[in-house]
């Protein structure tokens, strides 16, 4: 796989990848600094099942299996964010996750379009 795509590195918006077993490829900017207490760049290579508790691994698995989007928001600290995690595919074939945490407003306009 090439290297995360020169527009995403510097994006405010943390981007992490992951093999098909769970092992981090790549991280932007922001994900290395949104991961630095853990290791930050330091994690390229390592497992994601090695940053999770059991219950957080178990749901890892079945994302990995099913190859099925998965998506939420949590609040931490005051930090809101949407969690969007979905499947890559290259040339058709399943390689892996990505990973998009977004840092939210505390309120979020919605709107219905037609």
């Amino acid at each position: 796989m090439d290297s995360i795509l020169s527009w995403a590195k510097e994006l405010n918006i943390a981007i992490t990848v992951c093999d098909s077993e769970g092992n981090i490829l790549e991280m932007n900017d922001k994900s290395v600094l949104t991961f630095e207490k853990y290791g930050g760049n330091s994690l390229i290579g390592k497992n994601l099942a090695d940053c999770h508790p059991d219950v957080a691994r178990e749901k890892l698995f079945a994302l990995l299996k099913s190859q099925k989007t998965n998506c939420y928001t949590i609040e931490k600290n005051g930090v809101k964010k949407l969690i969007y995690q979905t499947p890559f595919f290259e040339n058709g074939e399943y390689k892996g996750f990505v990973e998009f945490s977004i840092v939210l407003p505390q309120e979020v306009p919605h709107f219905i379009r037609k």
